[in-house]
């Protein structure tokens, strides 16, 4: 906190930014995005830069701008950006961070110093300290703002990454994508993928590729220990998303399925394997 904010000279931020973005948090992130990307163009001509597809791509691909309207000068073509990016909506800025965070790594040349892991990180240091509601969750921007639950999403997301839980890193990045969709959320879908990803790391413990999670679950302690109150718990959790009126089940009508849900599901599930690989990892089971 700043002095004039102890003194109560300015108001301090106590909110989170949901649905806006004040001046601050986009200077950050427009900084975050000069510093990680722009300062690294070493030519002023950007046909021959090592960044030439990238912003050839951003062109076409983001902004869906003709291509031969770009300047070739990289001096205006940066000014043409930077208008766009402070003029633009707050939910437009998003997409455009995950856009590059996304493309760069595949059409900027080797050899440019960019790191994609180290602008993520970056940006989210500038959203927490201005408060937004977002973070890089792996390359997705998420609505989870809150720090513990962020951290067993990445944590289930880096520990699935292994070949054998490949279907369970499918089914989490699905689900964190159907529910950080910021214009056509998904959250039913988003509710499914997550206890998809649950059965799919009991299928690989069992060693049963056709298992439901029901039935996994109820042999799962022959391979490795388990507290009976939580295996319970994900059983009932498991029936509530199919039964007869459930997530999984091919209704006519959709499911009233909110945020909230799709949020706590996917945090639950998360925080399950996390606890399942740690448990089966002790129990000398290698993924």
């Amino acid at each position: 906190m700043r002095f004039s904010e102890r003194m109560g000279e300015k108001p301090v931020k106590t909110e989170f930014q949901i649905k806006s973005m004040d001046t601050d948090l986009r200077t950050s992130l427009w900084n975050v995005f000069l510093l990680s990307f722009l300062d690294k163009v070493d030519s002023q001509l950007i046909s021959i830069s090592k960044f030439s597809i990238f912003f050839k791509i951003l062109w076409w691909d983001f902004f869906k701008w003709p291509v031969d309207g770009m300047d070739d000068f990289f001096a205006l073509t940066r000014e043409t950006i930077r208008r766009w990016f402070f003029k633009s909506e707050w939910y437009e800025v998003y997409d455009f961070i995950e856009f590059v965070s996304k493309r760069a790594s595949s059409t900027v040349a080797d050899g440019s110093g960019i790191d994609t892991k180290w602008f993520r990180k970056f940006c989210n240091d500038m959203l927490e300290r201005e408060l937004s509601g977002y973070r890089f969750v792996g390359d997705i921007i998420s609505p989870i703002t809150d720090e513990k639950e962020l951290k067993e999403i990445e944590e289930a997301i880096e520990k699935s990454g292994k070949t054998k839980l490949s279907g369970v890193n499918s089914h989490l990045k699905s689900a964190l994508s159907k529910l950080s969709d910021r214009k056509a959320p998904d959250y039913r879908n988003s509710v499914k993928e997550s206890i998809s990803a649950v059965e799919a790391i009991c299928r690989v413990i069992t060693g049963n590729p056709k298992a439901t999670l029901g039935d996994a679950l109820k042999i799962i302690g022959e391979h490795i220990e388990i507290h009976g109150a939580l295996k319970e718990g994900f059983i009932k959790i498991y029936g509530y998303t199919s039964d007869e009126e459930g997530i999984r089940h091919a209704m006519l009508e959709e499911s009233k399925v909110d945020f909230e849900d799709a949020k706590y599901m996917l945090v639950s599930c998360s925080a399950f394997i996390n606890y399942l690989i740690m448990k089966a990892e002790k129990a000398g089971i290698k993924f």
